[in-house]
């Protein structure tokens, strides 16, 4: 008896809709992974992209425990010297809100090829309104 692998085509991709507002952002993140990847279906093969898509939206409400409003910083690195630019979350959040979101769920998928691709099926909107309903996205709530 051998192991059977899904196939590029046997693979079905659902898409899911998770609402972030005042849902906590490392719970949101965590489904969200957990979906991307493929954990929940019996198919799951660590080695291949058997994942849904998923699209957040409403990024800008989620909410953030603890100090986390004042303390945390996200840091990037342009490149050049000295070119360390550093923001807090309070400042993220009113330049860029989907970014908060983007890098939570980003920072648990893998750090590999595979994990690029899986990231790519993630959409993520600070508002209520998205342009996927013609892929009549699945809602689901986040506890």
């Amino acid at each position: 008896m051998s192991t059977e692998f899904p196939s590029k085509n046997g693979i079905v991709r659902k898409w899911h809709l998770i609402d972030a507002q005042d849902v906590i952002l490392g719970k949101l993140a965590t489904k969200a992974a957990m979906l991307l990847m493929g954990k929940t279906k019996p198919s799951y093969t660590p080695f291949l992209d058997t994942g849904d898509h998923v699209i957040v939206i409403n990024a800008a409400k989620v909410r953030l425990t603890g100090r986390k409003e004042e303390n945390k910083i996200y840091r990037h690195f342009t490149g050049y010297p000295g070119g360390l630019v550093e923001k807090s979350l309070k400042r993220v959040r009113a330049e860029k809100p989907i970014r908060i979101v983007e890098d939570a769920i980003q920072g648990m998928l893998p750090k590999t090829k595979l994990g690029k691709q899986m990231y790519r099926k993630l959409q993520v909107y600070a508002g209520d309104r998205h342009p996927h309903a013609a892929q009549q996205p699945v809602a689901l709530a986040v506890k």
